[in-house]
This record gives C-alpha cells, sequence and structure tokens, in this order.
C-alpha cells in the first residue's frame, strides 16, 4: 500500500488523527507498523473497533490488526515532530503545499525517510517514493533469468528488456538475440554493453576521426583545475580536436547504431507482421474447414435421421397394407357368413310362413267343419280324410279369402 492508499483506507476518521509515523519491521521485508496519535480517547475506541480485523482490501485475506500503544520513545537519529507552542520558533511547513505542519488543522504522516506531510497532501501522492528524496518503500526485486530464473550472470536486452543468463550459464540471452536479431545487451552487474553482430564491447570503443582506428572512449588524462581536460604527454590543441572527433565519431556511431537498429526492428517487425498474417489465414482456413465439417457432419445427421424415419414409416405403411389385406380378407368373410346367415334366415321364414300358412289353414278348415250337422257329422264319420298338397291347400285359401 502507498501512503495514499492507507490514508484513503483509514479515510473515515482521517479528520481524528493527529499524527502518523511509518515505521519498518525488522527483519520482514515489505512489512510496516504505523503508529496512530488520535485526538481523543473516544476516538481511538471507536478507531480500534472500525479497523480491527477488518481486511485492507477486498481482492487480499489479510487483515488489519490494531494495538493500544501505552507510550512511544525515540532512539537515535530519529527526528520527531512535536506541536510546538506559541511561544517557540516557527513550525516547519509541507513540501507539498508549503502550509505550516500545524496538527490541530490536519493530521501529519511521517515517511520511513523521516519526512513529514499533511495526510490530504500525501492522499494526492499516488507514487510509492518520497516526494522529496524519492525513497520508495517498495524495494526493487532483484533480476532474474526470464527462462531458467537464475540470479547470476545476467543480460538485458537494451531493445525489448528481456533478462536472460550469459553464455556461461544456460544461454538464453545469446539465444534471444539469435531468435529476434536483437544484438546489443547489457550485462547487469558491470553496465557494459554488448555487440553479439560484432562479437565484442561497444560502449568502450569509437572510431576515430584523425585515422579510422577504434580507440578507448575512456582514455587516462587529468583534470586540470580550471575544469579543462588533459591528457599525459599531449598538447591541448591536439587533446581538443582529439576530443571532438571522438565526440563526432559517437554521435556518427550512435545514429548509424540507431539507424541500423530501427531498419533491423523493422524487418523483424515485419516478419512477425507477416507469421501473424499466415497464421491468421491459417486460422481463418482452419476455421473455415472445421465449421464445413460441422456442418456437413450437421446435415449427414440430419440425413441418417430422415432416412431412418424414412425407413420407419415404409415399415409402417407396408404394415398397414398388410393389415389392411388381412381386414379386407376378414371383412369379406364377415360378409358371406352374414349372406349365408340371412339367406338361411330367409330360408327359416319361409318355412315358418308355410308352417303358419298350413296351421291357418288348418285352423279354418276346424272352423269350417263345426256348423255341420250332426247328420252330416255321422255322414262323415266313417270318411276318411285325404292329404292336400301345400299349393292346392294355399290355392283353396286364396280361394276362400276371394270369395269373401
Amino acid at each position: 500500500m502507498t501512503y495514499a492508499d492507507f490514508c484513503q483506507f483509514c479515510g473515515s476518521f482521517i479528520q481524528h488523527i493527529l499524527e502518523m509515523r511509518i515505521v519498518r519491521a525488522d527483519g520482514m521485508a515489505d512489512r510496516y507498523s504505523i503508529l496512530i496519535r488520535l485526538d481523543s480517547q473516544d476516538s481511538t475506541d471507536k478507531f480500534y473497533k472500525h479497523f480491527n480485523g477488518s481486511r485492507f482490501s477486498s481482492l487480499e485475506d489479510e487483515v488489519c490488526r490494531v494495538l493500544f500503544t501505552v507510550d512511544v520513545h525515540y532512539t537515535g537519529s530519529v527526528g520527531h515532530t512535536q506541536a510546538s507552542p506559541a511561544s517557540s520558533a516557527e513550525q516547519p511547513t509541507c513540501p507539498v503545499c508549503l502550509e505550516r505542519l500545524d496538527q490541530d488543522m490536519s493530521g501529519i504522516l511521517t515517511t520511513i525517510c523521516n519526512h513529514s506531510f499533511h495526510c490530504s497532501c500525501i492522499s494526492n501522492w499516488t507514487d510509492s517514493s518520497c516526494p522529496v528524496c524519492r525513497y520508495c518503500q517498495q524495494q526493487p526485486e532483484k533480476s532474474i533469468c526470464n527462462v531458467c530464473q537464475t540470479s547470476e550472470n545476467l543480460w538485458m536486452c537494451v531493445i525489448c528488456g528481456f533478462v536472460g543468463c550469459g553464455r556461461y550459464k544456460e544461454g538464453h540471452a545469446i539465444r534471444h538475440w539469435k531468435e529476434t536479431q536483437h544484438c546489443y545487451s547489457l550485462e547487469l552487474e558491470t553496465k557494459r554493453v554488448w555487440d553479439y553482430a560484432g562479437d565484442n564491447y561497444v560502449h568502450r570503443l569509437i572510431q576515430s576521426k584523425t585515422d579510422g582506428k577504434l580507440v578507448e572512449l575512456n582514455s587516462h588524462c587529468l583534470h586540470a583545475n580550471d575544469g579543462h581536460e588533459l591528457c599525459e604527454g599531449v598538447d591541448f590543441g591536439f587533446t581538443e580536436a582529439l576530443l571532438n572527433s571522438k565526440v563526432e565519431a559517437i554521435v556518427n556511431e550512435y545514429n548509424e547504431l540507431l539507424t541500423n537498429q530501427l531498419e533491423n526492428q523493422k524487418l523483424y517487425f515485419e516478419s512477425l507482421l507477416q507469421e501473424v498474417k499466415e497464421e491468421t489465414e491459417r486460422e481463418i482456413s482452419s476455421a473455415v474447414e472445421k465449421a464445413v465439417t460441422l456442418k456437413l457432419q450437421k446435415l449427414q445427421a440430419k440425413l441418417d435421421r430422415c432416412l431412418k424415419e424414412k425407413n420407419i414409416l415404409n415399415d409402417l405403411n407396408e404394415n398397414l397394407l398388410k393389415n389392411k389385406e388381412i381386414w379386407k380378407e376378414k371383412i369379406n368373410q364377415i360378409e358371406e357368413r352374414e349372406k349365408k346367415a340371412v339367406k338361411a334366415k330367409d330360408d327359416k321364414i319361409k318355412q315358418l310362413e308355410e308352417q303358419l300358412q298350413d296351421l291357418m289353414a288348418y285352423l279354418e278348415t276346424g272352423k269350417t267343419m263345426e256348423p255341420l250337422s250332426v247328420s252330416d257329422s255321422d255322414k262323415i264319420k266313417d270318411g276318411t280324410v285325404l292329404p292336400i298338397s301345400i299349393e292346392s291347400s294355399s290355392k283353396t285359401r286364396r280361394a276362400t279369402k276371394a270369395n269373401k
């Protein structure tokens, strides 16, 4: 957390805070304690209840732990800013707003480097360094190789900032040069620049304008009291001309170096763009092939499903046709049986009608014979009844009906 982050964290109590001091925790990296003096015991109790056990951020699990402090002793060279009485010397000023550091007007925050500011002023300072001395509370991390994580014999590419180990380790720095053609690398331990293409150090050697030879930039020269640079055994005019030629050679070499590097970078990034373009085209073609294949697979699956349904419907239709024939045959059989039954019924009815006619004829004959006299009955007593056929009986009945 920066100073501004902590001031924002305890912003609800910032008007009750008289003084804050950042104290480094011994033996713990990036761990600090903050001594806070508030205006009253009630504010202190509320501050304790509000912040003790609460999380610094919703993204972190670490919580704030608040302890009551009875007394604070300053030892050594650590200074302490106290509220000066009216009769004392003038109070110090805030380096940001140049106003007096008055605790009654605003809280005072003292950094690790013993510089004091108003809390409202330091809240606008978003950097983790001190606004006065630029001391950073976050110590820089130790450089390591980006590939093998080693911290020895490291070289940093001056073009893209890649950190790799030297050729006497895993050789990731020279491998980076072979892959990217970034030929200049800085040795982090000695701060010297190495040229992989020329296979030498380039920051110590320049081309002389007089004879075109490579000379060492840091020559053994003596500095006079008047500020001019004089070399041993060489007059001042020659030294000045040599210095001018060296400076001009350095400028020319630097311009040429920039031109070459820019050209190399142009070619390198053009190759990267070409690779990206080709990769994009391959991905597009692959995506199109996949999409077409997927579409064909879906269509084939749909076709198979339709064919399956068609086969099922054909089987169903065939079964229905078979059932139709079966039922048609059954219906014909039933109709035949019905015809036979009707015919038998008609025959039966006809027989019954004939029997009924015979019965009626018999009854009518009986009624006709009742009125006969006894004499007639005596006459026919010894007579014989002859059978009459059905046709003659029916004719007789019809004749009787007609007479009536």
